[in-house]
């Protein structure tokens, strides 16, 4: 007689404990198609309308690795950092975070994922490559790691399976917003993964999944007791998302942004926060002070070993080396720019940065569902940041689209997105915090 789910629904419906073999039954069930959408999606209600405590998270997480693979990368001769971003509005961070580490003489082993609403994906910004293979099997990133120091890849079969149904059934059933079942789905896929340091980026602000400090400062709290459990060294970064972070929303357009940065082209948060994260991990493992660590990342950036990092991977994973010296030779352009041009003078004092990223994703930046197809020349280029006087009539960005309604449209819906004001305000801070697990 197949298992019956509708005990440990009961019980997280009436705000008990579900036993640990329970709800790693119920997970391991639902994977196997052994239960089906309905008991799965009502348990997954459940757990948002009544929570998850640390142990149930843990068991969920447990339960998640277990339904695939595990990544060991034995002896690469250098310290292995795996890190995830929660995602937000123009954030190139791991494009360029991964090669910079190689460059530091880490490795970077990461399993991205593709982007949803207002959000995007690492894996859809590689796939704007022509040729860049995002689909590799465990084999192969452990090879292309010890050889080159970076790989970024898309998750797979092999690993955290069970993780993967489960989120497209969140995505589903309104159930993505939960800080125990988010804490679980990433930390899975970084517990499978057997890296020396777990880096974890959490955004806190409009364009982010987690809009106030205090649910960032939850999540990050439950990922660190994940990591606590499973004696894994982590260390955790609640940064900014009131505003995007680069300047520009887009995947074509944010690869020619990330290597700009690579090359040491361009100043800016992108570049700051690609450094300030490169040199924690870099201090973390390898014991010399952050001061330090700062100053080789910066070098990395300037001396030209960020850029071939990267080149080096793209070339690994298919794509066309051309990226990292000429970008838009190969990019995909948009037929049509419509420039942005600000009608009010004064200061910037907010940007609404889910309202920027709906507007890109509008133009077919993003994707609004599982599955849709984007396009990666569209976007939206936005220079200025809080704090910053801008002046009516003068040129603040650009929209590139396949038509010029589209472009006006969305032209307009930046300008309203933005919030100018007589009174200059101080511009939010980079990093909100940081925290670390020994493990």
């Amino acid at each position: 007689m197949s298992w019956d789910p509708r005990g440990a629904i009961g019980t997280k419906r009436a705000g008990k404990r579900v036993p640990d073999a329970d709800l790693e039954r119920l997970v391991h069930a639902y994977a196997a198609g052994a239960v089906g959408d309905g008991p799965m999606a009502a348990f997954l209600m459940a757990c948002v309308i009544q929570g998850l405590d640390a142990d149930e998270t843990a068991a969920m997480t447990r339960a998640f690795v277990a339904s695939g693979r595990t990544m060991t990368l034995g002896d690469l001769g250098r310290p292995v950092v795996d890190k995830h971003s929660t995602g937000g509005v123009g954030d190139a961070v791991s494009l360029v975070f991964a090669p910079l580490v190689a460059a530091l003489g880490l490795a970077c082993v990461k399993v991205s994922g593709r982007g949803l609403g207002h959000t995007g994906g690492t894996i859809d910004k590689l796939e704007a490559i022509p040729g860049f293979r995002v689909e590799l099997d465990i084999a192969s990133m452990r090879r292309q790691a010890a050889d080159i120091g970076c790989v970024i890849a898309s998750q797979t079969a092999q690993l955290v399976p069970a993780d993967g149904v489960v989120y497209a059934l969140r995505d589903a059933t309104a159930t993505v917003r939960s800080i125990p079942l988010i804490a679980a789905s990433v930390m899975a896929k970084k517990l499978a993964i057997g890296s020396d340091l777990i880096l974890l980026d959490v955004k806190a602000g409009s364009g982010a999944f987690m809009t106030d400090l205090t649910d960032a400062g939850e999540l990050v709290a439950a990922c660190l007791a994940i990591a606590r459990g499973a004696h894994r060294a982590t260390a955790a970064a609640i940064t900014d998302m009131s505003q995007p972070l680069g300047t520009t929303i887009g995947n074509a357009l944010e690869i020619g942004e990330a290597v700009e940065v690579l090359r040491g082209e361009r100043a800016g948060r992108l570049r700051d926060l690609s450094v300030w994260l490169a040199a924690r991990a870099l201090a973390r493992l390898t014991g010399i002070g952050f001061p330090a660590a700062t100053e080789r990342a910066v070098a990395c950036l300037g001396n030209g070993t960020a850029i071939e990092a990267f080149r080096a991977m793209v070339v690994a994973q298919g794509g066309d080396p051309a990226v990292a010296e000429t970008p838009w030779s190969v990019l995909a352009s948009a037929p049509v720019q419509v420039p942005v041009v600000s009608d009010r003078d004064g200061f910037l004092t907010r940007t609404d940065a889910a309202g920027i990223g709906e507007a890109a994703a509008v133009l077919g930046a993003g994707r609004r569902h599982k599955g849709e197809s984007i396009d990666p020349a569209v976007g939206i280029v936005l220079t200025p940041k809080v704090g910053d006087r801008i002046e009516r009539g003068s040129p603040i960005g650009s929209v590139h689209a396949r038509d010029q309604d589209r472009g006006r449209t969305t032209a307009a819906a930046i300008l309203h997105a933005l919030t100018i004001e007589a009174e200059a305000v101080e511009p939010p801070p980079l990093v909100y915090g940081w925290s670390e697990e020994v493990g």
